[in-house]
C-alpha cells in the first residue's frame, strides 16, 4: 500500500493522506457503519464517548477479520454535529500515526435519534 500526499498539494490538515494507491489482487475488507453503541447494546453518551466507541467497534471488526490499522485504507465519519476534533482525536488514537484517506462530514440524522456518529471504511490487505 502506498499513501499519497503530492508535493505540490497543500499539507493535509491532519493525519490523513489525500489517496491511497494498493495492488488490485489484494484482499479487501469494506467496514459497515460502526455507532456509539457498546458490546451489550447500550448507546454512550456525547459526541466524544461515541466517538471512541464507533471506532472501537470498527478495530473489532479489523482484528476478527484479521487485518491491520495499517491495512485501513479510506475512513469516513458521519456526524450530526460538528465534531472535527473529537474525530481527528479518536482516528489518531485508534490508527496511531497511520494516515488513510478520510472523508469528514456533517448529516442531518443517522438510522436511530440516539446515534450522533457513524464510521465507516475499507481496508486492504496486501
Amino acid at each position: 500500500m502506498r499513501l499519497i500526499n503530492p508535493a505540490d498539494f497543500p499539507k493535509p490538515a491532519s493525519n490523513y493522506s489525500q489517496g491511497v494507491a494498493h495492488q488490485a489482487g489484494a484482499q479487501r475488507l469494506v467496514l459497515s457503519g460502526q455507532v456509539g453503541v457498546k458490546p451489550d447494546g447500550t448507546t454512550i453518551e456525547g459526541v466524544d464517548g461515541q466517538m471512541k466507541q464507533a471506532f472501537a467497534n470498527f478495530l473489532a471488526v479489523l482484528r476478527e477479520a484479521g487485518f491491520a490499522t495499517t491495512d485501513v485504507t479510506k475512513v469516513t465519519v458521519y456526524v450530526v454535529k460538528p465534531a472535527l476534533m473529537e474525530f481527528r482525536r479518536a482516528r489518531e488514537s485508534a490508527l496511531g500515526s497511520h494516515a488513510p484517506a478520510a472523508t469528514y462530514v456533517q448529516v442531518a440524522g443517522l438510522a436511530d435519534p440516539a446515534y450522533l456518529v457513524e464510521i465507516e471504511g475499507e481496508a486492504v490487505k496486501e
